[in-house]
């Protein structure tokens, strides 16, 4: 089956999700402007297209200040700087991806290479109800669409009324960068639908999957919009998937039950509708951890928010990923522990056998 490329973006764990055994603190591992620094070297030397760069307002580091200096230091990946809304003033929120667009392009790649994952977060101390929560975010992609595009703005919503010109400091092609999005709410699904460019998923079984996309481009079209499609997942890819499946087993070697809890209650979306899907998931799974074949739900134990694994050989992940590509996925977000060994295990065994680009 043909396709068009589809995007390949690993992950730089600013938010302290770095391990070599799940739920065990490593003072080496933990979040630093040197050690995510790394990771997205050695993620755009191994040819990955573009790189997430999470956000929280209690874990790690900063998000859009390390974009910022990582703009510098790259030149050919692409950077998915996530940005929480509720902590934003859309309004410099646009300047500043302007200003760091322009920086990516300044170190020789001649494009801008910003693109933006949007978080319907909470400000720190406010508890928003969901349809409030997600309101203001649909507000803010329209905002920031709207300046980016470099025209006048108008807005008179709920949450912000502007009427101002747009910022001088325009992105390197003129237009917004893309908005990638995730959730599964009602109130998530409607708020992509209305304003994202790449709808975003968490892994969960294939039929679950195609279900979600077939509901997401049902309501884009209501809207009068289309939405492209992205996944994703952690990553074990070893030579043999005996070798494979023995490395998730240390991985979480070390566990104890209890930590795990604490960690997933710990982080802000623990209580979200995609969480609870990842529970969901992880509960239904056989006793060897496996919601189907080489889907493996033991990350979940020690992490809120994604909490699978695609794990095997170089073939088995590439069948997994090429299923999801023909069910009209076109971007992965992968990620692995630790976060650079596995970004040079996936780099060597799997990229070079996919048709890859960025979006």
């Amino acid at each position: 089956m043909s396709h068009n490329p589809c995007e390949i973006a690993w992950f730089s764990a600013l938010c302290d999700d770095d391990y070599e055994f799940l739920g065990v603190p490593d003072a080496g591992l933990k979040s630093s402007w040197e050690h995510c620094r790394d990771i997205v070297v050695q993620a755009e030397s191994g040819g990955f297209d573009n790189i997430l760069l999470p956000s929280g307002y209690e874990l790690g580091i900063d998000t859009t200040a390390f974009a910022a200096a990582i703009a510098t230091a790259t030149r050919r990946i692409d950077l998915l700087m996530a940005v929480r809304i509720g902590e934003t003033w859309p309004v410099q929120l646009a300047r500043q991806i302007a200003t760091i667009d322009r920086m990516t392009a300044a170190n020789g790649s001649g494009r801008g290479r910003l693109k933006v994952n949007i978080i319907s977060s909470d400000m720190p101390g406010e508890k928003l109800a969901s349809p409030a929560r997600y309101a203001r975010t649909v507000e803010a992609m329209h905002i920031l669409k709207t300046l980016l595009n470099g025209e006048h703005l108008d807005h008179q919503g709920e949450f912000w009324q502007l009427n101002i010109a747009p910022p001088r400091v325009t992105t390197v092609s003129g237009k917004a960068p893309p908005l990638y999005f995730g959730g599964l709410s009602e109130d998530a699904r409607e708020a992509a639908a209305k304003g994202c460019d790449v709808f975003l998923m968490w892994p969960d079984r294939q039929e679950v999957i195609a279900a979600i996309i077939a509901d997401m481009k049902a309501r884009a079209a209501r809207h009068g919009r289309t939405l492209r499609f992205g996944y994703r997942a952690h990553m074990i890819v070893r030579e043999t998937e005996a070798e494979a499946r023995l490395y998730a087993d240390r991985l979480l070697s070390k566990l104890d039950a209890d930590q795990g809890a604490a960690i997933r209650a710990k982080s802000l979306d623990s209580t979200s509708t995609g969480v609870a899907a990842q529970a969901a998931l992880r509960e239904g799974a056989s006793d060897d951890g496996y919601a189907e074949a080489n889907l493996w739900t033991g990350v979940g134990r020690a992490r809120s928010g994604c909490g699978a694994a695609i794990v095997g050989d170089p073939d088995q992940v590439l069948a997994k990923l090429d299923a999801y590509r023909a069910m009209g996925i076109e971007a992965f977000i992968l990620s692995g522990y630790p976060h650079a060994a596995e970004a040079d295990l996936f780099a060597r065994h799997v990229l070079p056998k996919i048709d890859h680009a960025p979006l």
